[in-house]
């Protein structure tokens, strides 16, 4: 498979939905993530991401025209130990309770399904990074429905060991806007990650977001020798 540019990759289509990142530096010293959401109702676009300890939140710009924050209210980065957890729904919180328990990423997540928001069944999409003795390696997990077929709920788990310098994945919610919203499909996608500097990654990712449907950007990324991390965060609500 062929590398194709992460920016051109998320500007094709006006409603990605929320996507996920994850990648090494061109340089392999760094493991890079980033996060996004998006937003067609007042609801979903009446968001920002919030730093929390170890990751981020989303909450209400303005909290009086909060409507349903069963979907849309969680964190969605959260660390446990040398690991980071990010994903697009409160299965974040599912995720580091259970591995806490020993329970592995995959495991954890049979305990989850897509998002009950029909007709649409917006999948669950996670991932998490691990750094660990000079190492990277990571996994992405979505959680669908087939179809659009509410009574079952497809899983599949990519797990990537010792990633290539300068590569990543992509996965996002939706494969284009629609209504109802069409599932992605497939392995992540393979995109070039780079060596440009946090600011700069952020900032090409930010731009290349549908001006009209972006909400908020978390970008951070982690030293594999050090595990120490540098974030950003881009709110369109200010």
């Amino acid at each position: 498979m062929k590398p194709v540019s992460l920016y051109n990759d998320i500007a094709s289509t006006s409603y990605p939905g929320r996507g996920i990142v994850i990648g090494k530096s061109a340089d392999g010293s760094k493991a890079v993530i980033a996060y996004f959401i998006m937003g067609r109702s007042e609801n979903s676009r009446n968001r920002v991401f919030a730093e929390t300890e170890d990751g981020i939140k989303t909450q209400a710009f303005d909290p009086s025209k909060l409507v349903d924050p069963s979907l849309i209210i969680y964190s969605p980065v959260r660390v446990l130990g040398n690991k980071t957890i990010v994903t697009n729904g409160d299965q974040t919180d599912t995720v580091y309770d259970l591995m806490n328990e020993g329970q592995t990423f995959e495991q954890s997540l049979t305990t989850r399904e897509f998002e009950p928001d029909g007709p649409n069944y917006t999948p669950r999409i996670s991932g998490i990074v691990e750094c660990e003795n000079g190492n990277m390696n990571y996994a992405m997990s979505i959680l669908k429905s087939a179809d659009g077929n509410p009574d079952c709920c497809e899983r599949y788990t990519f797990t990537y060991d010792k990633p290539i310098n300068g590569l990543g994945r992509f996965i996002h919610t939706y494969m284009s806007d629609g209504n109802p919203l069409p599932s992605f499909e497939g392995e992540p996608t393979l995109v070039e990650i780079g060596n440009d500097d946090i600011d700069t990654f952020a900032e090409k990712i930010w731009n290349s977001l549908n001006e009209d449907n972006k909400v908020s950007l978390f970008v951070r990324y982690i030293d594999i020798a050090s595990n120490k991390a540098e974030s950003r965060i881009i709110n369109k609500n200010k």
